[in-house]
């Protein structure tokens, strides 16, 4: 329940005021002393934006990073997650994000949920947007680069992988073959991987990164196959 007066409102009995300017497109929170817009700027400028739908999606550099247009990124990351059917599985989450794919998984009823975000900006976008799921209760977030950290992971260890990574053009190495091998080392015969791909990827250099990405993934050794925006592959 919200008290609302001429000179602000009441919220779990502590006072807030009303902005006297809200910027378009910025969602605020409330930084302890006052409102305060939900952006950092260290190397990039990474902040969250509001949606027609309620969940929020984030930009870095202007790029926004979820789909928001046509539907909710949260029923966005459902119909994702719906492809690798969580139920009682180890789900590798190898670019955290917002941390909806995680959370749709949790719902899912996911055994344990492995997410990694290298990016300790979108961690704290993470802690203050209420519909990023809490970490613990299956879930771990580790704050690393899973390029770097897969070849930690065991063989055969995990039961199902959702890989959304930044555009070609600034993660690469999350597109390679060396990465995808290791994808494959670490995944169960028969275990799903969904792989985001996204229309921006399209742009990129001339380059048909969707039919690049299905072809290294089949010669990592999955049986792979477009999935509207995205691969959805099976290990064999």
């Amino acid at each position: 329940m919200v008290e609302v007066g001429d000179a602000g409102w009441i919220w779990k009995g502590q006072r807030f005021p009303y902005l006297e300017n809200c910027k378009a497109r910025t969602i605020y929170y409330w930084g302890g002393e006052s409102f305060e817009p939900a952006a950092r700027f260290t190397t990039s400028l990474i902040k969250l934006v509001p949606t027609d739908w309620g969940p929020p999606t984030f930009e870095i550099d202007g790029i926004k990073m979820l789909p928001s247009a046509r539907v909710s990124p949260y029923a966005d990351a459902e119909r994702k997650v719906g492809l690798i059917q969580p139920g009682d599985k180890v789900i590798l989450d190898t670019c955290g994000g917002l941390g909806y794919f995680a959370g749709c998984c949790l719902q899912g009823h996911a055994r344990q949920v492995l997410s990694y975000e290298r990016n300790s900006d979108v961690i704290w976008l993470r802690s203050i947007n209420p519909w990023s799921p809490e970490t613990g209760g299956g879930l771990t977030l580790t704050q690393a680069d899973i390029s770097e950290q897969i070849t930690a992971l065991a063989s055969a260890s995990i039961d199902a992988i959702l890989h959304d990574p930044p555009r070609f053009g600034i993660a690469g190495e999350l597109y390679s073959q060396v990465f995808y091998n290791q994808l494959a080392r670490v995944l169960k015969r028969n275990g799903k991987l969904f792989h985001y791909i996204g229309t921006p990827n399209n742009l990129t250099s001339g380059r048909d990164v969707p039919n690049e990405v299905r072809n290294r993934l089949r010669y990592a050794g999955f049986v792979a196959q477009f999935n509207g925006d995205g691969v959805v592959a099976v290990r064999k």
